[in-house]
Order: structure tokens, then sequence, then C-alpha cells
């Protein structure tokens, strides 16, 4: 294994486990008010809730990050970053694509807010909302993109071998990611509808959730094929970035 990829991984996993930390040591309240969920009274100290998510953090995602790794690289794909040296591609174009898919999020909400039962999505206070969006453009981004990406791109490039037909099996491993990770938002929309289950989701906030998160997540998942996780943890990052920070904080 290139041991430069991994330690720019384990970087990143690092910088994520200490985000977790801050978030549920001094955000707890904040986090679980963004979603409409009324803070428990446990007795428990918010450090031990930081430390445990830092925790799980650390090997979940750790796992995780390197089971994708391994899949980038039977697949011949970057892996963790580009290594052609142009650093352009990934910080400066995943900027620029953030900004593109954060604004068809904007766009998309407006457009839905009146149809889907629900209005507008809320935003975590800041500077929650930033904290937020480096966890999700790191995490997501290593279970989407790398994991779920990578273990279908395995699949269907060993089914597809003996038609040639590797690009065809990256970009429907592409697509199931792209839907896994809008899927991977249910949970939050259940919280704030009241719906115990997916099927009492109005289908108009139904369809609004796997849109806006699919397109986020082919943008994303495009940028890994080329320049890898760093690069589509920076789409990821950028678009959350303009939408739940910036945006957040002007309606």
């Amino acid at each position: 294994m290139n041991r430069k990829q991994l330690s720019v991984f384990f970087i990143l996993l690092t910088a994520y486990a200490i985000c977790a930390f801050v978030t549920y040591t001094f955000f707890l309240d904040q986090l679980l008010t963004s979603i409409g969920v009324p803070m428990p009274d446990t007795g428990i100290p918010p450090i031990v809730f930081g430390l445990a998510n830092a925790g799980i953090v650390l090997v979940i995602y750790g796992l995780l990050g390197l089971a994708g790794y391994w899949f980038a690289r039977k697949l011949g794909l970057p892996g963790i970053y580009s290594e052609d040296g142009n650093w352009r591609r990934w910080l400066l174009i995943p900027l620029g694509l953030g900004f593109i898919c954060g604004l068809a999020i904007i766009a998309g909400d407006t457009v839905f807010a009146p149809i889907n039962g629900l209005g507008r999505f809320p935003h975590p206070a800041f500077p929650l909302s930033l904290f937020a969006s480096f966890s999700a453009g790191v995490g997501e981004e290593i279970a989407f993109r790398g994991f779920v990406f990578g273990l279908w791109g395995f699949i269907l490039n060993w089914a597809f071998k003996r038609f040639n037909g590797r690009t065809a099996a990256l970009w429907v491993a592409n697509v199931i990611a792209a839907l896994a990770f809008g899927a991977g938002h249910l949970g939050t929309v259940m919280y704030l509808t009241g719906a115990v289950s997916p099927a009492e989701i109005n289908p108009v906030l139904l369809a609004e959730v796997f849109l806006l998160n699919g397109v986020v997540g082919v943008v994303a998942g495009e940028r890994y094929m080329k320049d890898g996780l760093v690069a589509a943890a920076g789409v990821h990052f950028w678009t959350d970035v303009f939408w739940h920070v910036l945006w957040g904080l002007v309606q």
C-alpha cells in the first residue's frame, strides 16, 4: 500500500475524529435541536459523548476507509488523492463544483418547500454548521464514495469483465452510491416530519431528498473516480458550506 496515500487518509480521519469530539462535547444540544430532538437528561458528561464518538469515528470509519482504499486499488482508481501533482484538481475544482451544487440545493429547496409538506430544511446554528459540514464531507464520503462505491464497483467490474465494461461498472456503482447517500438522510427527515417509516414521508419530500442528495453524490463520485477521496470530500464539504453555513446565516 502507498504510505503517502494512507498518511493523508489518517490525517483526514484524525481531523474528523477531532471534529466529532468537539461537536459532541460542546454542541450536542444544538445538534439535537437542529433536527428537532430534545436533549436527553442522561447524567453523562458531554466529554464522554465526545470521546465515545471520536473513538467510533476512528474505528468504524477507519475500517471503512481502508476497505475503500483496497477497492480503489483493485479498480485502478486514484484512492485517497490524485498523485499527478496538480493541486487544483483536489482544491479549486471541488470548490467550484461545491458552489454549483450548493446553489442547486438552495434552488431545489426553494422550489420544493411549498409542496413537500415540510417547508424549507433547517440548518444547524453557526459554528455547529461548519463542524457538521466538515464531518459530513469526510465521514459520508469515506462511507458512500469510498466503501459503497468501491464495493459495488468491485462487484460490477468483476461481473462486466468479459464485456470490458469497467467504465459502465464504475458509473453504475456511482449511481448506487448516490442513491445510498440519499437514503442515508432519511433518518433525519423522519425526525423532522415525525414519520415512523420512510413510507410515511410525503412523496414529494422523498423525491426531493433523493434528487438533491443524489446530484451531490453523483458529482462527488465523478471527482472520486478522477481525483480520489480528498476531491470527493472537497465537493461535499464546499456544498455544505454554501448550503448550511452561508445560506443558513442569511436565512
